[in-house]
């Protein structure tokens, strides 16, 4: 299936490894022309090298995305190289565990502007851009764990999470006039090389496995490239009519009946 996206112009953030490098691959075998942005620039050098090999064209961008200015460079940059904007997918993200009432001030400041206030200013940022091309794309890379109780220790993670799919819904409803359709995708367990569940399963996997049999009836953990291939569909025009939408990717792992 061709999804039109051949020469569009695409940004991803968080994108030097794990799921947002899986993306960017994604992307880049459709066509796309790629700005990459992650904080560590050899890692993210690495990641270039391996995107030019689908043969189209990819600049990085070392930046820390929680840094107030920095989707405005990254739009200015885009800008700058490629004339235009057509998707951006906001994938950068972390999380400080911890009981609610052992958490400070500063544990949620950090971690709100890494997985929140980060990709919304980047989203602001990109949509001139966007509008001016007749339309775009923006995805929020969010969790199971927004849609529903991640369980103890996640408060701090499961708020943001659920901000991002609850900005996307408004977002969409806002941009959908000007032809910006606004997503989130919702990933479960996924296991990729130097990730925290290839860490856990090296280091128990016994514990690994009855957690699988607990928890996912697919029986495995997700690979990166799965939600990569989700969200490529959801930047594309074949998915002209998917707006305000949260997918999960997730093996059946979560309950959430929507």
């Amino acid at each position: 299936m061709d999804l039109g996206l051949n020469q569009k112009v695409a940004i991803v953030s968080g994108a030097s490894r794990g799921i947002g490098l899986a993306i960017a691959h994604g992307l880049a075998a459709e066509g796309c022309r790629l700005l990459v942005c992650a904080r560590g620039a050899d890692a993210l050098d690495a990641a270039v090298t391996s995107l030019q090999a689908h043969g189209t064209e990819v600049h990085g961008m070392a930046l820390d995305i929680t840094e107030p200015d920095a989707g405005d460079r990254l739009a200015a940059k885009a800008l700058d190289i490629y004339g235009g904007i057509d998707i951006l997918v906001a994938n950068a993200g972390g999380n400080r565990r911890g009981r609610f009432e052992d958490t400070t001030d500063q544990d949620w400041e950090d971690i709100l502007e890494l997985n929140l206030k980060a990709h919304l200013r980047t989203s602001r940022a990109m949509i001139p851009a966007m509008k001016k091309s007749d339309g775009g794309s923006i995805i929020f890379i969010s969790s199971i764990f927004g849609r529903e109780a991640g369980g103890a220790g996640l408060s701090i993670y499961n708020t943001t999470k659920s901000a991002l799919i609850s900005a996307a819904k408004i977002m969409a409803i806002e941009l959908g006039g000007d032809g910006i359709r606004v997503n989130s995708v919702a990933p479960g367990s996924i296991r990729f090389e130097g990730g925290s569940w290839d860490r856990r399963c090296k280091e128990d996997p016994e514990g690994m496995a009855a957690f699988i049999a607990d928890n996912i009836p697919l029986g495995r953990f997700g690979k990166a490239e799965e939600v990569a291939d989700v969200v490529t569909f959801l930047s594309s025009p074949r998915a002209s009519w998917v707006s305000g939408s949260c997918i999960t990717v997730d093996g059946v792992q979560s309950h959430s009946l929507i």
